[in-house]
């Protein structure tokens, strides 16, 4: 990962810029750099993944123009080709040296014709403007918010603009920064016309092009590594990977001490691909120490992120400090496209498709943030190749009578598309879902709530939850999380929408916990 952040104001106070900027170092530790543009500041924490010289530092400049971008461009080097004809030179084998060039041939267009996952800011030397953009999915994160006067600035994170924006909100994916609007140039989430290929052809189609999302991430300059749980998603990407690469992939699984529950799946799938495994254990006091810095790394009071970041932070930390993988591939959102346990109740499947539509859109709230945080706080990269866009438009457009679990098991369509190829153990490729929260071990999230229940009584829990009026505390352990939210980020929970909670309004998802162990339908995934 890399920082960003850019204040759009031609007096800006330099100091209050460095102190916001500093708080996100982690994210990127290689080098720093800050600029005056004339109309305002633009700062660069760098983790050199591609490109590794000191050419490829930003802000990148071209005469009197400047971008900083954290992100990855994906088969960028085409269209370096294609510029260097329109006669550009480049200083450095850096992907993101392309934005200057392409945005003065293309325009704002330019950001409708990348294949990357990505949260820029440019300065306009020409027209004296600012313009910033991010990713479709909102893999990268970008957060605005506005000064005293009224004057805007982004960021990598939240944490940069606390004390110098009153109200900071994320900035929405798919969607570009120009002249005080913000202007969608991509809805992710909203096929333009259902797509009717039977089931085999659809089959297909997914193995071909989550294979395609898996090579294009495994290009780095730096070494990459790779979060298995053992679950479908992430072994499914580790055994992609792993027919790909002439050497043994190195992976890491986690779980508690006393009772993880993929790690024993974790471990035969790296047996069966031949990877490099290593496990990483968490113990009850570990997970309890690490709550407040969890919470204050994440900027969420939401319950099902933050327990299903204790272990990702955890195992993270420990690849920081025992190995020198820069950039790691994870299973994320891939059960936003094929459904979770609790979408089994969608009542049709128009119903089924609208719930997906809304996760994706929040998906940059949510899942995607836990990963972002978990990853870059410990100086990582995260790559996501169920969140390659050509794979997501797909499987977004598939006709959803065909997503609905009518095959008596869920992500039928993933799991038929890879019966072939001998990439899983069968028992792997057919296992009921944990959630990765519980996965890890169910003692985790039960030691969570024993401890929530310690700290409040009956009546200071009933007295803390009315102090809230957006997304209110309705357990003790939301409450906890609510008030070490705020301790770091006072008055901005609405940077989250709401919890994380299954379809309240469908028979059988009315629960009062995020966990899936709480549906009926939960059956075998806690084995």
């Amino acid at each position: 990962m890399c920082s960003i952040m850019g204040y759009c104001k031609s007096d800006a106070a330099y100091s209050s810029f460095l102190k916001g900027f500093e708080r996100t170092v982690s994210r990127g530790p290689d080098d720093s750099r800050i600029v005056d543009t004339g109309k305002g500041l633009m700062g660069f924490h760098r983790l050199a993944i591609m490109g590794l010289t000191p050419s490829g530092m930003q802000p990148f400049e071209l005469d009197g123009s400047y971008v900083v971008c954290n992100g990855e461009l994906y088969g960028f080097e085409k269209e370096k080709e294609r510029l260097k004809e329109k006669g550009y030179s480049f200083q450095s084998d850096s992907d993101c040296e392309i934005l200057l060039p392409m945005y003065r041939e293309y325009g704002v267009e330019m950001f409708s014709m990348l294949d990357a996952e990505f949260a820029c800011i440019l300065y306009d030397g020409q027209t004296g403007e600012f313009i910033a953009a991010r990713d479709p999915i909102g893999i990268r994160p970008l957060y605005y918010g506005y000064d005293d006067d009224g004057v805007i600035l982004f960021a990598s994170e939240a944490k940069n603009l606390v004390g110098i924006a009153a109200n900071i909100m994320p900035f929405p994916p798919g969607h570009y920064y120009q002249k005080g609007e913000f202007v969608c140039y991509c809805d992710i989430a909203k096929p333009e016309a259902v797509c009717r290929d039977d089931l085999e052809t659809a089959c297909r189609q997914i193995r071909e092009k989550l294979i395609a999302g898996v090579k294009k991430r495994l290009v780095a300059d730096a070494k990459v590594g790779f979060l298995l749980s053992g679950g479908l998603d992430s072994s499914l990407v580790c055994a992609i990977a792993a027919k790909e690469s002439a050497a043994p992939i190195k992976t890491f699984a986690v779980g508690m001490q006393k009772d993880a529950i993929d790690l024993k799946y974790a471990r035969q799938v790296a047996e069966y691909i031949g990877s490099d495994h290593t496990e990483i254990y968490m113990t009850p006091e570990e997970v309890l120490s690490s709550l407040e810095t969890v919470i204050q790394t994440l900027g969420t009071f939401d319950i099902t992120t933050i327990r299903a970041s204790m272990g990702m932070y955890l195992i993270c930390k420990a690849i920081h400090e025992q190995t020198d993988i820069r950039v790691l591939l994870t299973g994320e959102i891939s059960d936003e496209l094929f459904g979770y346990k609790y979408t089994d109740f969608a009542p049709s499947a128009e119903a089924f498709q609208q719930e997906s539509e809304k996760r994706v859109r929040e998906l940059h709230m949510y899942d995607v943030l836990r990963a972002d945080r978990c990853i870059s706080v410990n100086s990582l990269e995260a790559r996501v190749p169920f969140g390659d866009l050509d794979f997501v438009k797909y499987v977004m457009a598939l006709d959803p009578h065909m997503k609905q679990n009518t095959y008596g098991k869920g992500k039928y369509l993933l799991r038929h598309a890879f019966e072939d190829g001998d990439y899983l153990p069968t028992e792997i490729l057919w296992r009921e879902k944990a959630a990765f929260s519980d996965a890890v071990g169910h003692s985790m999230v039960d030691d969570l709530k024993e401890y929530a229940e310690q700290v409040y009584t009956d009546e200071a829990f009933e007295a803390g939850c009315k102090k809230y009026t957006h997304a209110r505390p309705f357990t003790k352990e939301s409450l906890l999380y609510r008030e070490i939210f705020e301790k770091y980020y006072p008055g901005q929970s609405e940077m989250i929408v709401d919890f994380w909670m299954p379809n309240k309004s469908w028979e059988g998802c009315d629960v009062n916990d995020p966990s899936a162990r709480v549906l009926s339908n939960y059956g075998d995934s806690g084995k």
